[in-house]
Formats: C-alpha cells, structure tokens, sequence
C-alpha cells in the first residue's frame, strides 16, 4: 500500500490579534497552498475583535474559495455567553466545527454535525477514539505531547477495530498545553482578569516566561500556557506518514507564516531539503525549535540534528 498522502491545515489563530489583523492575515492565507482553514476564538472569551457571527461570515467566505474550512470553538467554557458562542458556532448550518471541550462535542452531536476532535479532548487511547467517532467526529488531533510511538501503537489499534477517522498532527508552532481560569497576562501587569485592559493585543505570539535562571521556559497567552520553543516536524513528514497521519497542522503566528506553509508544501510535494528550509525558517520561528515531544522526550528538547539536517 502506498504511503498516506498528508494534507496541510492552518490551525485557529490562538493569540489575540487586532480585527484587522485578523482579517488581512485570512485575506492572505485564502490564497496559501492550504487544504483545510481552522478559525474561530479558542482561548479566551473576552477576545471579542471578532464576535461569533463574525467569524461564521469570514468561515463562509473562505470556504468560498473551495478549501474546508471549520469552525473551532472556544477549549474553556466558563459563562453563560461562553455557552451562547458556542451555540452559534454549532448552528451556523455550514461548516463543522473543532470541538474543544466536550460541550462542544454534545452539542455537535444531538445536531447531527460532523466535528473535528480537538487536541484539548485529551484522547490518549482507541477507545477514547471510538467513543469520538460514534459522536460524530470525523477526524482528530493527539494531544500535543503524543510521540510517535504512542501515536502509531494508538493507529494500529484503531484499524484493528476498523476505525476510519482521520488523525491530523500539530507539526509547528508553540505547543497550546494548558489552560487555566486564571489570566497569567493579566497577573503580570498586576491587573484583574475582568479588567485585563486587553494587554494580550501587546504580544502577538505570547509573553515569554524565563525560568530564575534566566532559561526560556513557557510562553503565556491569557489563560493559556504554551510552549516557549517552536514545536518543528517539518523533517518528520515521513514518520508521520507511517505512523498512520493523514495531515499536519500549522499554527498560525504574527510573521512568517506564510514561509511555514510554503516549507512544509514544498516537503509535502517532495521537493527541497528539509534542513536548508528548516535553516531559513528558523529567523520566522517565535522560539527555539524543538522536537522533543515526538521524539519521546521532554517537549523542550531542541530539534534533532540528524532529522534536521537529513
């Protein structure tokens, strides 16, 4: 049997951007080499640039442009209003939608609409996945600190049970590992988190958090911890492919993006070498590139040299 064909998706925007950075970023992805768009409010509910019926309109115009394009929903629900955007999202009649939280997941189920199961689901093993795809989950995410040998022992058990779902992979940016119900940016300045003053719009790839030593260590986003290095699998493409994967993920930051797709479509084509693209795009990357996770091994070990250089 041949190798899995992978496809390329840009990711939500998980940082908060300006409305019209927002909307001029989406105006240039709509013409990247790209097979699926995500978009949508992940982290925070008070990110409102975009309000829910804005980001249906702009999900529909791309979808326009004959890419999937899927709707992702917020990972935390804590209010009512929370609960109202999500609502919306699952009713918008078009599009699927990225289920977060199992909210999401419920609700996507009792109407009927195909979702994609998003990596804050945590599903670490084959029946976890079944259960999703009885829901109606049509394709999902490994949580971000599955390695690939976990990941391809997960697969094989699925095709055991002859379950088709397809299995898209985070394969670059900063790693979204946790959330919290408190606002770490808002801490930092020192500010209440329903008086946040917004000061997220002031670091469009997160704020980056040292260690006493003076090491980077976690980047903070609002309520969410991510990694400080930049999770790279552009030169694992083909251990991907036999793991069992069927696209990989790119998620979206302030500059260089659009170098990312280009790198990672020129390997997904064949074409070019992964070390040189990796060289050129590390100036683009908002942290050192690691690869540690995939590897088995703490996420913030920095990229293999010898699948850098391969």
């Amino acid at each position: 049997m041949p190798p899995i064909p992978l496809k390329l998706s840009l990711g939500p925007v998980l940082f908060f951007w300006s409305r019209d950075d927002i909307l001029r970023f989406y105006a240039e992805a709509a013409e990247w080499p790209l097979d699926t768009l995500y978009l949508g409010e992940v982290v925070c509910g008070r990110r409102q640039q975009l309000r829910g019926q804005d980001w249906i309109a702009l999900a529909a115009d791309l979808a326009a442009t004959g890419r999937e394009v899927v709707l992702s929903c917020q990972a935390l629900i804590e209010s009512e209003s929370d609960l109202k955007r999500l609502r919306k999202m699952v009713d918008n009649g078009q599009l699927a939608i990225e289920a977060n939280d199992l909210g999401a997941v419920r609700l996507a189920s009792e109407k009927k609409l195909p979702f994609v199961a998003g990596a804050h689901l945590n599903i670490y093993n084959a029946d976890t996945l079944a259960l999703m795809r009885r829901l109606g989950a049509y394709r999902w995410l490994p949580p971000v600190e599955m390695g690939r040998g976990t990941l391809a022992a997960l697969l094989a058990e699925a095709g055991r049970q002859q379950l088709e779902i397809d299995t898209e992979v985070f394969a670059w940016g900063r790693l979204p590992l946790a959330l919290s119900s408190r606002c770490f940016t808002a801490r930092h300045y020192n500010l209440n988190k329903d008086d946040c003053q917004f000061r997220c719009l002031e670091h469009p790839d997160g704020l980056r958090l040292d260690t006493r030593e003076g090491q980077h260590f976690l980047a903070i986003n609002g309520i969410q911890t991510m990694s400080d290095g930049c999770h790279a699998l552009l030169s694992h493409l083909a251990e991907l492919r036999e793991a069992g994967a069927g696209r990989v993920r790119i998620s979206p930051q302030a500059h260089g993006t659009a170098a990312v797709v280009r790198a990672f479509r020129q390997q997904l084509d064949g074409q070019g070498d992964a070390g040189a693209q990796l060289a050129e795009l590390r100036p683009h990357a908002p942290g050192e590139l690691v690869d540690g996770y995939w590897r088995g091994q703490a996420g913030i070990q920095a990229l293999e040299t010898r699948h850098a250089h391969s």
